[in-house]
């Protein structure tokens, strides 16, 4: 049996590893990712500090995020996205669970 979906469910909240040059500096960088379609808050954390670049989480949250416009967007002011971290997609926000793997 094939499913073939006619909509795409909403993309709620996005989680990205980047990695960005020191220039723009974070509050540039976040205010223009915050800039991007659908988004309504966006946050910033500084991981690690390299020669030539610094590792940074990002996470996004609105009611339909457009992650090919925060990809451009991150490209176009020097960055990477190097990984999705996670992703939440739906009519509304779900936390991930503890499983036992955790501990």
């Amino acid at each position: 049996m094939v499913i073939l979906w006619s909509m795409t469910p909403p993309l709620r909240r996005l989680v990205l590893d980047v990695l960005k040059p020191y220039e723009p500096d974070i509050l540039e960088f976040t205010a223009a990712i915050a800039d991007c379609s659908g988004v309504d808050g966006a946050n910033t954390v500084l991981v690690e500090t390299d020669r030539d670049v610094q590792t940074v989480k990002v996470t996004l949250e609105g009611d339909d995020l457009d992650a090919d416009d925060v990809e451009a967007t991150v490209e176009t002011i020097g960055g990477a996205v190097h990984s999705i971290d996670q992703v939440v997609c739906g009519d509304r926000l779900v936390e991930q669970s503890g499983t036992p793997q955790d501990r």
